[in-house]
């Protein structure tokens, strides 16, 4: 088969890596990819968001299979746009990517559902919101409504920080027609985890747990970012909890949008706080996390293709998915100045070395080459991701790596897999 893997980040090169893997693939290919999916695939200038320019280029090269790695190019629809052609893809189609693409769709669909999720309030008006935050009191979320690259969440302990984030949202239009619509809701309290489960519109199939670490700093201090950390399995979800979230989170909200005409393939990943009540939902991502994805590549023993096939194809109760025992965790390298402005352009060295352990992976996040050189490209770099017959041994393996890395210019939290 001729697989295009599109994407630029940790979690397509863990993607194109398993992928890679795979005795079906003949030819692999990763639009835009970066430094290091071009150890695993061949590298095509396409950005994720050129849905024109992805279609055109499967249709060229013949493509057999397209795995779609961000939410992005998902909101956009080039699952429908590939469909159309003819060229099969993995991921959900415009419609349902909404669950990702707008959190008034996704809450106001968890209320028709029943699923278990904060209570909340939606505005266009600033005035409005902030007259609710005032009377509701801090600690309160705001969220835009629209992707944001991140940066739309704000979680305010105080007054003036949510008056801000309203303010930024729809005053400033600090994130376009993102930021329309802000989501006001209850700030939850508990442990958080990522649980990820396959679908095929009608059935879903559950992948191993993970947990990742939003703050910058150690100590869960800091900016909140897009993870600078992760572990697998997430020690706090039983397989009790599984089936729970399961039961009230993945399967109510895979039926109510086969019952809304929006059947979901793909990804359906459940950012969960496992509250004293029971799990509840913090919203609902339409891809593999980054850098949980990281992880769970590490542990998966499966051919991951013929998954991805059979979730596309409606035919998911075929597959038998088997994961490592060992437990994987990933630490993640960032440039100085993330989640801001994080510098680019500085060189990195020792990578050679650093994964000289064969339990040991570095998944690149943001990098690029230039006269042999390899240089960081972004904000999250690297994921340097290690396994080990437990977490103590899987996080020596990845900080002894992280430590043979050469790049000054870069940082980690030091605290990942550690007890919380």
């Amino acid at each position: 088969m001729r697989v295009l893997v599109v994407g630029s980040g940790g979690r397509e090169h863990a993607l194109a890596w398993a992928v890679a893997a795979s005795p079906l693939v003949d030819a692999l290919y990763c639009a835009p990819g970066n430094a290091g999916i071009a150890e695993e695939a061949e590298c095509v200038p396409v950005r994720a968001t050129d849905i024109a320019g992805l279609v055109g280029f499967a249709r060229r090269e013949r493509i057999d299979f397209v795995i779609v790695g961000p939410e992005a190019p998902l909101v956009l629809g080039l699952v429908d746009a590939l469909d159309a052609e003819g060229i099969p893809a993995f991921g959900p189609s415009a419609a349902a990517a909404e669950l990702e693409g707008s959190k008034v769709f996704a809450k106001d669909l968890c209320m028709r559902a029943g699923i278990p999720t904060s209570a909340y309030r939606r505005f266009r008006d600033p005035a409005a919101a902030k007259a609710f935050i005032a009377s509701h009191g801090a600690p309160i979320v705001v969220k835009a409504d629209g992707l944001a690259a991140g940066k739309g969440v704000t979680v305010a302990g105080d007054l003036d920080t949510a008056y801000r984030a309203v303010d930024a949202a729809l005053v400033e239009r600090r994130f376009g027609d993102a930021g329309r619509e802000v989501v006001v809701e209850d700030y939850l309290t508990g442990e958080e985890a990522s649980f990820f489960a396959l679908v095929d519109g009608k059935i879903a199939l559950p992948l191993a747990t993970a947990q990742d670490y939003k703050r910058a700093c150690d100590g869960d201090t800091g900016p909140n970012t897009g993870g600078m950390g992760a572990v697998s399995p997430a020690p706090c979800l039983t397989p009790a909890l599984e089936g729970i979230v399961m039961e009230r989170i993945i399967l109510p909200a895979v039926a109510a949008m086969e019952r809304e005409g929006r059947p979901f393939k793909g990804v359906l990943y459940a950012g969960l706080m496992l509250a004293e009540a029971g799990p509840m939902l913090l919203e609902f991502n339409v891809r593999l996390g980054d850098p949980e994805a990281q992880v769970l590549m590490m542990r998966l023993m499966s051919d991951l293709l013929p998954a991805l096939i059979a979730a596309r194809d409606g035919v998911l109760k075929s597959v038998d998915l088997r994961w490592h025992a060992e437990q994987a965790l990933c630490v993640v390298m960032a440039a100085k100045g993330y989640p801001d402005e994080p510098q680019r352009g500085s060189e990195i060295g020792g990578l050679d070395t650093a994964a000289r352990d064969p339990k040991v992976k570095i998944f690149h996040a943001g990098t690029r080459r230039d006269d042999g050189r390899l240089l960081a490209d972004g904000g999250r770099v690297l994921g340097v991701t290690a396994t080990g017959q437990d977490r103590a041994a899987a996080r020596d393996r990845a900080y002894a790596a992280v430590d043979r890395i050469s790049w000054p210019e870069g940082f980690c939290r030091r605290d990942i897999g550690a007890a919380r």
